[in-house]
């Protein structure tokens, strides 16, 4: 029986080069699409709480958040801690319930409950079916108005606090905030982010009810409802439950300004045996309110504020020195500040600030590129319909508007403003905001691996873990 010898098929040089380059391609981005925004009510009670609705009706559920404006700044120099740990057991009970109490309530509903303090806020949040709306906002007011502070919850909270600090203080990237803090602000409450273990066992059970009953008051109020319901019906529930409140405004604190510093300089915080260094370095900035905003956000991402940026691209993906390079904007109510961080080894610490600054350079020399620009554009809008399509999401940046007092078409337009920057806006960004001269390094190390490369970058000032400068 005679058979066929059948040749293999081979693949010719420009048939392997067209599919290599097809799997190289990448689509290009669609058009943006629409977002259908929120129908939204704003209104204040007599009594000056302000309240924001938001009817988002694609899950049968409420999320709420009242705000207080006051928060840890305002007590940072006589009691530090005090307006964090006070948000922390103000959830804890009230006059009419016990801590069980609440947490059955919370069950019965299928609810959640959380509240926390920053610098410049306090906020109680709670979430659940809407159908169980009233309930919420009565546990809500209950909250904010005749909240008890239980002894017992108070050392406990106060207990868990202390330890959670002593961790912190042996994790280098709490020590680097902590320092860089201290040196941008000096004598302004921002400097201070965290109380220490001392400071927090000193807090008397009496001084949260002080702080609670002159911060928490209606006229110093932000209530943001985000949810499926009807924004009047909801404002006659909010009304029912909050309109007979009655309290003082909080008396406005006057703060120092932060230092002008001149020339860069190192600040080496000395951690024994440390095989890594954490690098911090930046300078004083702007807040969401400034012109340049928009083109400081974008320049921003551009350098190192996402995964694909220049500095990620330099020290990450070509040099190896740290997994996670990031850059990053923070604004405060008063001030705003830009940094720069990543953890290294310690025999690449001056390695690293050298591509840092050099990056830094090059964005404060030379336009980017069109693509570098366009990508930017996709990735800012993108995160940022991503960020408003859940209710938390909405929540939040409701929050950034009424808090920072944005302008009522903040949301609306933020695309279109990042769609109209140039690279001329980015340059100008940089050259204004990213401070290479004057930037303020903070290194948390071993000394003896990291001082003789600290030294190449300013005069260096030696700190202990505990705060103490070391002569």
């Amino acid at each position: 029986m005679s058979g066929t010898t059948t040749k293999p098929m081979t693949a010719t040089t420009d048939s392997i080069a067209a599919a290599q380059a097809s799997a190289k391609a990448v689509p290009a981005l669609g058009p943006e699409r629409p977002v259908a925004w929120p129908t939204r009510a704003v209104r204040t009670l007599p009594n000056g709480m302000q309240v924001v609705l938001a009817e988002l009706r694609t899950f049968p559920k409420i999320s709420a958040q009242l705000f207080f404006r006051s928060g840890n700044a305002i007590v940072a120099h006589r009691a530090p801690g005090l307006a964090e740990l006070t948000a922390t057991v103000v959830r804890t009970g009230t006059a009419s319930r016990s801590s069980r109490r609440i947490e059955e309530d919370l069950r019965r509903m299928g609810a959640d409950l959380g509240s926390h303090a920053g610098a410049d806020s306090s906020a109680i949040s709670i979430s659940g079916l809407a159908e169980f709306s009233e309930g919420l906002f009565d546990l809500l007011g209950d909250l904010a108005r005749n909240a008890s502070f239980p002894t017992e919850e108070f050392e406990r909270e106060r207990g868990r606090k202390i330890e959670g600090l002593r961790i912190e203080r042996a994790t280098p990237g709490f020590l680097a905030s902590e320092r860089f803090r201290r040196v941008l602000f000096g004598e302004h409450p921002y400097a201070i982010v965290s109380p220490t273990e001392e400071q927090v066992a000193a807090i008397e059970h009496p001084q949260l009810e002080e702080f609670y009953h002159h911060n928490y008051s209606p006229a110093n109020a932000l209530l943001i409802v985000v949810g499926d319901f009807s924004a009047d019906a909801m404002f006659a529930q909010i009304e029912k439950v909050f309109g007979s409140w009655t309290a003082p405004q909080p008396r406005p604190i006057i703060s120092p300004a932060p230092p002008h510093n001149v020339g860069r300089k190192v600040h080496l915080v000395h951690l024994p045996g440390s095989v890594q260094t954490q690098v911090l370095l930046g300078n004083m900035a702007i807040t969401r309110r400034d012109p340049d905003w928009f083109r400081l956000v974008l320049a921003n991402s551009i350098y190192g504020g996402a995964f694909h940026s220049r500095l990620v691209i330099n020290i990450r993906e070509q040099k190896g020195y740290t997994y996670s390079p990031r850059s990053g904007l923070q604004s405060l109510r008063q001030h705003g500040y830009f940094s720069v961080h990543a953890a290294v080894r310690n025999e690449v610490a001056a390695a690293t600030l050298s591509e840092i600054f050099y990056e830094m350079d090059r964005m404060r020399s030379l336009p980017v590129t069109h693509e570098e620009l366009e990508s930017a554009r996709s990735y800012l809008t993108g995160v940022f319909s991503l960020g408003v399509a859940t209710q938390d999401g909405l929540l939040g940046q409701l929050s950034t508007i009424y808090l920072d007092h944005l302008p009522e078409d903040h949301l609306e337009t933020y695309r279109q403003k990042v769609h109209a920057l140039t690279a001329d806006d980015i340059l100008l960004a940089a050259r204004r905001h990213f401070d290479s001269a004057n930037a303020q390094i903070v290194l948390v190390g071993d000394r003896a691996q990291i001082a003789d490369q600290a030294a190449l970058f300013g005069e260096v000032t030696e700190y202990d873990a505990r705060g103490n400068r070391q002569i």
